[in-house]
C-alpha cells in the first residue's frame, strides 16, 4: 500500500472487515465445489451415472463464489481494470477514475439489480419454488437470495471503495 493511501478512514476498515471476512467463509464453497466436481466426475466416467442434485449443487457453488467473490475483490482492489492506462495516472486521477466509476457505473446497476432481484427472489421463495429435474435440488429460492445479498455486499464495497476515494481527493 502506497504513502498516499494509508490513512483509510475508519468506517472503510469495518465495512471492508465485514467483507473480508465473509469472502474468506465464502471461500470455503470453493473447496467444496472441487470435491463436488471429482465426486460428479468419478461418478459419471468410472461408474457412468452422475447426478443431477450434484451437477446443480456445482452451479449453485459457483454463482455463490463469484457473487460473494465481487465485493471480496473491490475491497482487496484485485477486481479488473485497464492497467495500462491505470498504471500510468497519478494517485489523484485513479482517485477521481475510481470515483466516477462507481458513482456513475457501479452503484447505478447495483442499484438497478437490487430492485429488480429483490422481487425475483421473494417470488422464488413464496411459491416454495425448486428444480424443475426429478432429482434436483429444493429450495432454489436459496441460490436465487445470492443476488441480493451479493449485489448487497458489492454495494457496500462500493461504498468503502468510493468513501476511500473522497477523503483522498479532499486530503489531497
Amino acid at each position: 500500500m502506497s504513502e498516499e493511501t494509508k490513512e483509510i478512514p475508519k468506517l472503510c476498515k469495518t465495512l471492508d472487515k465485514f467483507i473480508d471476512r465473509i469472502g474468506k467463509t465464502a471461500a470455503w464453497f470453493n473447496g467444496i465445489l472441487v470435491l463436488v466436481i471429482i465426486l460428479q466426475v468419478i461418478l459419471r466416467y468410472v461408474f457412468g451415472h452422475g447426478l443431477v442434485v450434484l451437477e446443480e449443487l456445482q452451479w449453485h457453488l459457483y454463482a455463490v463464489g463469484i457473487m460473494i467473490g465481487i465485493s471480496y475483490c473491490v475491497i482487496h482492489d484485485s477486481h479488473i481494470r485497464l492497467d495500462i492506462f491505470h498504471d500510468r495516472f497519478s494517485q489523484r486521477k485513479k482517485e477521481i477514475v475510481e470515483l466516477l466509476g462507481i458513482v456513475f457505473l457501479l452503484m447505478p446497476v447495483i442499484i438497478i439489480i437490487l430492485i429488480h432481484s429483490w422481487p425475483f427472489w421473494a417470488e422464488s421463495w413464496r411459491i416454495g419454488e425448486h428444480s424443475d429435474a426429478p432429482m434436483g435440488l429444493p429450495c432454489r429460492w436459496v441460490i436465487k437470495a445470492f443476488l441480493p445479498i451479493g449485489f448487497g455486499l458489492l454495494g457496500v464495497a462500493g461504498l468503502s471503495r468510493m468513501i476511500r476515494a473522497i477523503a483522498f481527493l479532499i486530503k489531497g
